[in-house]
């Protein structure tokens, strides 16, 4: 299927590895022009260089920290009038509630919920005028189903979730949809970090807790992160111009809700 990407301009945030450089693939897949962000150069850089041989695509690369002012700014230079806005981060670290600062809860704050409405309120007007855009925010399965150890994240994602709500009904008439992609179990740092996490907490080996962990997944197995970028993809497509404000749940079947 050709998704009418072709031409078309995408930020992709956190991208030099994870689920934000399989989304950046995917779109470069499609003939966009990606622009892709993270913190480390270096790890960037080669990131950018693997999807441009990959793809042949043009790929942009701005290695700034995006939670600040500075590094949105350094960010919009170079794609100042994008039509696809993923927006992603690192989630806060897992631990126990009682143990959070209130800094660490505006850190986690800063980057799970502010920092993905500043950037919309950069780009979303620009959309609106040229009649086309897409809006990704990569939160959590945990939106959903909160997980306990992840708390931060619980909070800061669902907030956004619910700032999207409202918002995406009142672009949808201007052909620019918000959505989200929920993540499950994807093979990603992260996951691997919070597995290590679990395992040492319930003093289990770290293989033998990971290969169970998978196992018990309805798909018997964890995701990767080219599913979930071909996804996002999608959710970019011209095609999906009429879905809006929905959160598109990625876990293999983990969550046993009908709705």
């Amino acid at each position: 299927m050709d998704l009418g990407l072709s031409g078309r301009k995408a930020i992709v945030c956190a991208s030099s590895k994870g689920l934000g450089r399989a989304c950046a693939m995917s779109l470069a897949r499609e003939g966009v022009a990606v622009t892709v962000n993270a913190r480390t150069a270096e790890t960037l850089e080669a990131t950018a260089q693997e999807i441009r041989d990959e793809t042949g695509a043009t790929v942009t690369a701005v290695a700034c920290d995006v939670t600040t002012p500075e590094g949105q700014d350094q960010l919009l230079s170079a794609c100042p009038d994008p039509d696809i806005l993923v927006n992603n981060a690192g989630g806060p670290p897992p631990g126990n509630f009682r143990d959070w600062s209130r800094e660490d809860w505006m850190k986690g704050v800063t980057a799970n919920m502010l920092t993905p409405i500043e950037l919309m309120k950069a780009t979303v007007d620009g959309m609106i005028e040229r009649k086309f855009g897409r809006i990704v925010n990569i939160t959590s399965g945990s939106t959903k189903s909160p997980i306990p150890e992840l708390g931060m994240s619980n909070g800061a994602r669902t907030g956004l979730a619910g700032f999207v709500a409202g918002l995406s009904r009142e672009t949808v008439r201007h052909n620019v949809t918000i959505n989200c992609l929920l993540p499950g179990p994807f093979v990603t740092d992260r996951l691997t970090g919070n597995m290590r996490f679990r395992a040492e907490k319930a003093g289990a080996d770290y293989d033998a807790f990971f290969a169970k962990m998978a196992a018990q997944n309805p798909s018997g197995r964890f995701g990767q992160p080219e599913e979930f970028g071909d996804a996002c993809a999608f959710l970019c497509s011209a095609q999906m111009g009429f879905v809006t404000g929905q959160h598109f749940l990625m876990d293999g079947g983990v969550f046993r809700g009908t709705f």
